[in-house]
């Protein structure tokens, strides 16, 4: 049965069949040319925009006196850098790809090996008293946990300058202060990762759900009491997922903290990089990459496990 809509429209059954009203050309006129003006206004200041883009890229160039014609005139340096990188250039085999020989390529496999294995030890150690660290200090920075501001004030700007200094810094530092090593990779990157963790750490503390807290001190826990079973149980996978990504960030900057003579394979790496040992170059930059990768997806099935159980509780 068949009603019909009081603007026009005719409904049928559940259904609904309607047709859209045009209005007349009187009044549509103005509206097409209101469209019209607003969208010209977008594109100008598109526009605008690209071109003080632009404008500030020129001028910061000159600023950094960046020379454009000389970077073109010189591209194909970069490029031929990185093909001798994968040919050898001396001895019986040079002018021939490193595939061809990759026992010759990787003859200091053994040596890289063991280096290697100082520089995950390096961000391994780094990593663990940083995040120990971090774990410490975190709960005294935080607004909702700590009531004294000059205790926050004191914890945060700590926090702020530790990941402030780059961990090659804090490398030349204790290089000079312990000698050559692995001691000043590992204590450079302790601290670093003491104000990066502990920044993380305390924005992580500062979103808990409070009521386990207000329970835990109605009933007359301590404030170290609250911390232990009322809070660390909320925050502990996120504690362990942040630990984890960073971990795997210290395994490329324990790397170069061997550029400095902090330990490691980077010590090996930039030898090979002063005295254009070309081969030994690449042979070592894959190793660390390898490693990374290895190092990575490891870090990463184990934080999406740990975020699995966050929401599955």
């Amino acid at each position: 049965m068949t009603a019909r809509h009081p603007a026009g429209r005719q409904l049928f059954g559940y259904g609904m069949s309607s047709s859209l009203p045009t209005l007349p050309d009187a009044q549509l006129a103005p509206l097409l040319e209101a469209y019209k003006c607003a969208r010209a206004a977008k594109l100008r200041q598109t526009a605008l925009f690209f071109v003080a883009l632009t404008l500030a890229v020129i001028v910061s160039a000159k600023v950094a006196e960046i020379d454009l014609f000389k970077l073109g005139a010189n591209i194909g340096s970069f490029f031929n850098y990185f093909s001798r990188l994968f040919v050898f250039d001396s001895g019986d085999l040079q002018g021939r790809s490193v595939l061809l020989d990759i026992g010759e390529w990787y003859w200091g496999f053994r040596k890289w090996l063991r280096l290697l294995g100082d520089t995950l030890l390096i961000a391994y150690v780094g990593t663990f008293i940083g995040a120990l660290g971090a774990f410490l200090i975190c709960f005294s920075g935080a607004r909702n946990l700590s009531p004294n501001p000059w205790v926050r004030g004191v914890a945060k700007r700590a926090l702020e300058f530790f990941r402030t200094v780059p961990e090659i810094v804090f490398a030349l530092i204790f290089v000079i202060a312990f000698g050559l090593g692995p001691i000043p990779g590992v204590l450079a990157l302790s601290l670093h990762t003491f104000g990066a963790l502990g920044k993380q750490f305390l924005e992580v503390v500062e979103n808990i759900d409070m009521r386990p807290v207000e329970g835990a001190t109605a009933c007359g826990a301590s404030w170290v009491d609250s911390i232990r079973f009322a809070v660390v149980p909320q925050v502990l996978s996120n504690f362990v997922s942040y630990t984890l990504l960073r971990f795997e960030i210290n395994v490329r900057g324990a790397s170069v903290m061997g550029f400095v003579g902090a330990g490691g394979i980077g010590q090996d790496l930039i030898e090979a990089i002063r005295k254009f040992y070309y081969t030994d170059v690449s042979a070592i930059l894959l190793m660390i990459i390898a490693t990374v990768m290895i190092v990575d997806i490891a870090t990463a099935h184990v934080r999406h496990r740990l975020i699995g159980l966050e929401e599955a509780r």
